[in-house]
């Protein structure tokens, strides 16, 4: 007795008709998912640790500085000069991050299923790239806005509380100028290597391979070499910057720039888009392997 060659059952599986979200909404649903890892969310307890113990002593730093603006009126650190202050922490939590966000991928190999789908890999790279900087300056600029709020009340007049306004906003700015280059540097650094902590290890070992080359600029018999010295380090690059920026021009002779506040600019944005194209091209070789 031969039994029939096969049974086809109806369990109500049916085709998806609703409406298709393209390009930008994967964009953006990959980096909200980016944001999210960056500070461990969704993750296991293990993976919220380090960053959340950065996230916490940069907020104690901005709450110790609110008190004392608003019991006394004194200004302990400036806004701009918040995220040069923390600068070494910045450093720690791009290390931290950038392997979360783009290494962990790298090594258990799920690119091609993003690459599948209507994500290019210039918005992969972007969407990596933006959650980083987006959470540099949820951090670092949370703490300046705590420190406005302390000032807004240590000070007197609606005039004068549009001025300290005025005043962390353009510090914001600066943090995403920090968050900007920093990123950039440690997510192409993290986009070359597939083990988290080599690429935590490569991210650090970047921003401090310049330090002996700012310093054999210093040794130099010459005070154009020492004006220029800080356009190697990243942090000192970003640090001249905001002298240019925010300082009186005649104070950029005692800053150490000189006359080069503009140069330190244009390497600043040359150093980024460096980065970017770089990382874009990376990624661009990844999904035609």
């Amino acid at each position: 007795m031969s039994s029939p060659a096969g049974v086809i059952h109806d369990i109500g599986y049916q085709r998806y008709e609703g409406e298709r979200l393209g390009r930008g909404d994967v964009f953006l649903a990959l980096y909200a998912a980016s944001l999210r890892t960056a500070f461990g969310l969704g993750r296991s307890f293990k993976a919220k640790i380090f960053p959340w113990i950065i996230v916490g002593v940069v907020a104690i730093v901005g709450i110790v500085i609110m008190a004392i603006r608003a019991q006394t009126g004194e200004v302990v650190i400036k806004y701009a000069e918040l995220p040069e202050v923390l600068g070494t922490l910045m450093v720690l939590f791009v290390a931290i991050a950038a392997p979360e966000l783009v290494s962990r991928d790298l090594h258990s190999g799920v690119l091609p299923l993003y690459f599948s789908r209507p994500l290019r890999p210039a918005d992969y790279a972007l969407a990596k790239l933006s959650a980083l900087v987006t959470a540099i300056v949820l951090v670092w600029g949370g703490a300046q806005v705590l420190v406005f709020i302390g000032a807004a009340f240590s000070v007197k007049g609606f005039g004068n509380v549009m001025n300290e306004l005025a005043d962390a906003g353009l510090g914001v700015v600066y943090t995403a100028l920090y968050a900007v280059v920093f990123g950039s540097i440690a997510i192409l650094v993290a986009s070359l290597l597939k083990r988290r902590a080599v690429a935590a290890a490569a991210i650090v070992g970047s921003f401090l391979i310049t330090g002996p080359i700012v310093a054999m600029f210093y040794i130099l018999p010459s005070e154009t070499a020492h004006q220029l010295a800080q356009l190697f380090n990243p942090a000192s690059l970003v640090g001249g910057v905001g002298d240019w920026l925010f300082e009186p021009s005649s104070s950029n002779e005692e800053l150490g720039i000189g006359p080069f506040g503009p140069l330190y600019a244009l390497v600043a944005l040359g150093l980024i888009a460096l980065c970017v194209t770089l990382l874009i091209a990376r990624y661009r070789k990844v999904s035609k392997s």
